[in-house]
């Protein structure tokens, strides 16, 4: 296999290894994380973009490999140097790069990277520093990033995924929460079976609704509490409902069914954060 140094100047900072099959090992493994997004069988994720790249390092991730396309090299300096030389960088021609990243307009740079598995215990655990948000069914990958990066920007102490929620692993989730969901400690769980630690964890459970429901604006958001959020169709189930220790719903027009999901649960973090403040 060819090794390379991409010249010029402009990736003095490290060597890439130019890579010509796509049945390479690593190539194959990045295509399958992004094809699954889900976790690799060691534990690491496909990522992709610039942005989210940076995102990552400045997160402490760990990574396998970067991947590069050939048309990248010139924005690829950059990211070159704060992943240092430990980290394994690859070039990949540009139509075997597209093969393998499934963006429809791929930036040039991807990575299998890694970031720390956390149980549902240890979100809990953070619940004295904001509120935990437990997400039941929220299937839209680009609601689910949208409401990771407003649980960080609100301060919220966690984030639990319930059964039927889109993966975190998604790549639309990690491009919608802007890196966020690098850095929001977030778990999965059996919501049936959560309920009782989270009480024990003397948490006051507040559901969400479109219409019924206490006024947000007049509900009381301040001390422990786990905030449920439902899914884009039919919200929170009858079963979880009954569980709440309350339910709020935010003021709007009645000719409007129902706000976006990743909007309400915006506006609730807002909420218990501007009471808390």
């Amino acid at each position: 296999m060819k090794e390379t140094a991409a010249t010029d100047g402009r990736t003095r900072n490290a060597r890439l290894r130019r890579i010509e099959g796509r049945h390479n090992a690593l190539v194959k493994e990045l295509r399958q994380a992004f094809s699954r997004a889900e976790l690799t069988s060691d534990g690491y994720c496909a990522i992709e973009g610039f942005r989210i790249l940076e995102e990552a390092i400045r997160s402490g991730l760990r990574f396998r490999a970067v991947f590069f396309s050939e048309s990248a090299v010139p924005r690829a300096e950059k990211l070159l140097s704060q992943l240092g030389a430990q980290v394994e960088t690859l070039l990949l021609a540009d139509k075997l790069f597209s093969s393998a990243v499934p963006s429809d307009a791929p930036q040039g740079v991807a990575a299998l990277a890694r970031w720390k598995e956390l149980s549902r215990e240890d979100v809990l655990a953070k619940s004295p520093a904001g509120p935990i948000l437990v997400i039941a069914g929220v299937q839209d990958p680009g609601n689910l990033g949208t409401i990771l990066r407003s649980a960080e920007a609100f301060g919220a102490g966690g984030v639990l995924l319930g059964e039927g929620t889109v993966s975190p692993y998604n790549p639309k989730v990690v491009r919608a929460s802007a890196g966020s969901v690098f850095r929001v400690p977030l778990a999965r769980t059996k919501l049936s079976e959560s309920l009782g630690r989270m009480k024990d964890h003397g948490l006051r459970l507040v559901g969400t609704a479109s219409h019924k429901g206490t006024p947000l604006d007049q509900a009381k958001m301040a001390g422990p509490l786990a905030i449920f959020v439902g899914s884009e169709g039919s919200g929170l189930p009858r079963d979880l409902i009954k569980e709440m220790n309350d339910v709020v719903a935010i003021p709007q027009v009645p000719e409007v069914e129902s706000l976006n999901v990743g909007v309400a649960a915006s506006i609730v973090l807002y909420e218990v954060m501007r009471q808390k403040q």
